[in-house]
């Protein structure tokens, strides 16, 4: 949001965007340490419970899945040669992080990165996927005040 000073908001609380739905229990936890990783690292705190917070922090999340087609063939066509044709299934995750004045209940700052909840069953590498992508997407959060 244009003209918001950011240098006035130090710490911020996890609220739910009614319309979200998680993956699940482990990667909401996941995406939420991912976050609090990299706003500690900019000087943000969190507070829980019934504390005040400067800052509302939530996040929404988009999983896909599309079938990726592998397809291979010898021959001149018209039913000579031989082919194989495979599909898999690819899950391709949008992540967006949402900060909202608690005063004014506006949302001041998004930021968005696709293709980072890609479970691929190996739980340190998703981990490590979503720790790089909330450093990328958070990489201009605060935003330099104008002076």
């Amino acid at each position: 949001m244009p003209a918001t000073d950011f240098s006035k908001y130090h710490t911020y609380k996890w609220v739910e965007i009614p319309s979200n739905i998680h993956p699940n229990q482990i990667v909401d936890q996941e995406i939420r340490q991912a976050i609090d990783g990299v706003l500690a690292s900019e000087g943000f705190s969190k507070v829980t419970g019934d504390s005040k917070a400067d800052l509302r922090v939530g996040y929404q999340c988009s999983v896909d899945q599309e079938k990726q087609w592998n397809a291979w063939g010898t021959g001149r066509g018209f039913g000579m040669g031989m082919g194989s044709a495979t599909s898999s299934t690819i899950q391709n995750g949008t992540l967006a992080v949402d900060f909202y004045d608690p005063t004014s209940q506006d949302l001041i700052w998004r930021g968005q990165a696709a293709k980072t909840l890609n479970p691929s069953g190996n739980q340190q590498k998703d981990m490590e996927r979503l720790n790089n992508a909330a450093k990328k997407l958070l990489k201009n959060f605060p935003p330099p005040q104008k002076k």
